[in-house]
C-alpha cells in the first residue's frame, strides 16, 4: 500500500527535520537519563554541548535523506514498507554519524563501534516517539486532503522496473492490448483516440484492472464495460465487443470472459 503524498511534501519534510532534533534535545535535558548524560558529558560538564552538535547531525541527515525521499518518490511508488525501511536506513546513518563525532570527542578513549552502538540507543529512545507522531498526523491529514473520487479513478501505471510512467483516469481507456513484452493501452482524450506503449505485462496489470472495473475479453486484451456499446456475433459467428467509438474496431470476445464482461453492461 502507497504512503499518502503529504508524508513527502515540503511541510513534512520541514517538521520532521525540526520537530525530531528539538524534541530530542529537549527530552535528554528534561528528562535526564543517568545512562545517556553520563556518556555525553564525558566527566567534563559537556552533555549540553554535545546534545546540539547531536541534534545538528540529525537535522543535517533527516533534511538530507527527506529531500532524497521527495525526488526517488517522483520515480518509483513510496509503499509503507519502503517507507519503514528508509526510516531505519536513516537512524542507522544519524548512529554512524552521531558514534564518529562522540568518538573524535573522546579521542580514541571510546571504540568507534561501541559509540555508534551507544548512539542508535540514544538515537531511537528519543526520535520513535516523535517520527510516529508526526507520520500519523501527515497520514491523517493527506487522507482527507485527497479527493477520494477523483483519486480512485486514476490508473497508475507503473512498467517492469517499476517507474511510473502514466497516470490516467480509469474511464477514458478504451482498452489494452498484449504486444509480446509490452501492453498498448488505448485510450480517449477528448474526441481522439491516443495510444501509450508501456513495458509491461497483462498478468501484471490484472490486478489493478479489476479494482477499476477494466476486464478481460480474451486472453490479450483487457476491455473497459463503460465504452462497450454491444455484444454481438460477427460474420464468422465469434461473439465480438462494439465499442462506442468510431474509430476502434470490435475486439473479439472469449466465450471464457463472455459472462464476466456481459455482466457488467
Amino acid at each position: 500500500m502507497e504512503t499518502p503524498k503529504k508524508i513527502t511534501s515540503l511541510s513534512s519534510l520541514l517538521t520532521h527535520a525540526l520537530v525530531i532534533p528539538v524534541w530530542m534535545l529537549v527530552f535528554y535535558l528534561l528528562y535526564e537519563p543517568a545512562w545517556a548524560m553520563g556518556w555525553l558529558d564525558m566527566g567534563q560538564g559537556k552533555s549540553t554541548f554535545n546534545l546540539l552538535m547531536i541534534m545538528c547531525i540529525v537535522l543535517g541527515v533527516i533534511s538530507l535523506s527527506r529531500i532524497i525521499m521527495k525526488a526517488y518518490r517522483k520515480w518509483i511508488p513510496l509503499t509503507w514498507l519502503r517507507y519503514a525501511v528508509w526510516y531505519a536506513c536513516e537512524w542507522l546513518a544519524m548512529s554512524l554519524f552521531v558514534g564518529m563525532y562522540m568518538a573524535l570527542m573522546y579521542k580514541g578513549e571510546y571504540p568507534y563501534f561501541a559509540a555508534v552502538g551507544r548512539s542508535a540507543v540514544l538515537l531511537f529512545a528519543s526520535t520513535i516517539y516523535p517520527y510516529l507522531v508526526i507520520n500519523l498526523l501527515f497520514t491523517a491529514i493527506g487522507i482527507s486532503e485527497e479527493p477520494k473520487d477523483a483519486d480512485d479513478d486514476l490508473l497508475r501505471l507503473y512498467d517492469s522496473t517499476k517507474r511510473l510512467k502514466l497516470v490516467i483516469a480509469a474511464g477514458a481507456i478504451q482498452y489494452i492490448q498484449a504486444d509480446e513484452n509490452y501492453v498498448i493501452i488505448r485510450y480517449t482524450e477528448g474526441e481522439r483516440i491516443k495510444e501509450y506503449t508501456l513495458r509491461n505485462s497483462m498478468k501484471s496489470l490484472e490486478e489493478l484492472m479489476q479494482q477499476h472495473g477494466i476486464v478481460r475479453c480474451q486472453r490479450s486484451y483487457y476491455v473497459n464495460p463503460q465504452h462497450v456499446k454491444v455484444l454481438r456475433r460477427d460474420k464468422e459467428g465469434m461473439i465480438v465487443a462494439e465499442l462506442d467509438h468510431p474509430d476502434l474496431k470490435p475486439i473479439r470476445v472469449s466465450p471464457k470472459y463472455y459472462d464476466q464482461l456481459s455482466a457488467r453492461l
